[in-house]
């Protein structure tokens, strides 16, 4: 007899993989309220758990969640350099904007179990 192609352990990996993924947007979100300390913390997490959801449909939001990360500092940095001309508070806005639409975009399409394409 053969083997099931996808075993309970399988599901019970992919389940306590979303849930991490959910997490690391749940970290994302509140990052607006803690002054970016859980975003740090979710990029590690990004990083530590990489490896375990390579391969699955979970990668894309990964990638899509560093991205978000790292994107998300390159502006913010760049706004509040420009803040003293006043474009940082328009620059500011837009990031703003930017990383609202990636966290929503993304907590949605995890959890109608849609991949991300990055």
């Amino acid at each position: 007899m053969s083997e099931p192609l996808f075993t309970s352990d399988d599901a019970e990996q992919e389940a306590s993989n979303k849930n991490v993924t959910m997490l690391i947007y749940i970290l994302l979100a509140l990052s607006f309220v803690t002054g970016g300390l859980t975003a740090i913390a979710a990029v590690i997490i990004n990083y530590i758990k990489q490896d375990d959801v390579r391969g699955s449909w979970l990668e894309g939001h990964f990638q899509w969640q560093i991205n978000t990360f790292w994107f998300g500092l390159l502006w913010t940095i760049i706004a509040f350099l420009t803040w003293v001309v006043l474009l940082g508070w328009f620059t500011g806005a837009l990031v703003t904007i930017w990383l609202v639409y990636r966290i929503a975009k993304g907590a949605i399409y995890l959890n109608d179990h849609k991949t991300m394409m990055v």
